[in-house]
């Protein structure tokens, strides 16, 4: 599980990013935070671990698919399991 970002430590201006990526790709490896990117003192960017980059998008995926059952439950649209056989060929 990913921890909370610590802002003391996971804000890096873009110019360390130029001088040294490894030790940022190191770090959000590490940490399973992300790094804020900044220039001029403004947020640009994020890096991010990739494997923790896909275990969000996959949550939020799921999390879409159920909001999405849901509305259609309240709106009615259901299937028995027997339908949901037929359809999908499995009987």
């Amino acid at each position: 599980m990913r921890s909370a970002p610590k802002f003391s430590e996971d804000v890096v201006p873009l110019s360390d990013l130029k001088a040294n990526p490894g030790r940022v790709v190191h770090q959000v490896d590490e940490t399973h935070r992300p790094v804020l990117l900044t220039s001029r003192g403004r947020g640009v960017a994020v890096v991010q671990a990739l494997t923790d980059y896909e275990a969000e998008a996959e949550e939020r995926s799921f999390l879409r698919a159920v909001v999405e059952g849901i509305v259609d439950l309240e709106a009615g649209r259901e299937l028995d399991l027997a339908d949901v056989k037929q359809r999908l060929g499995l009987e």
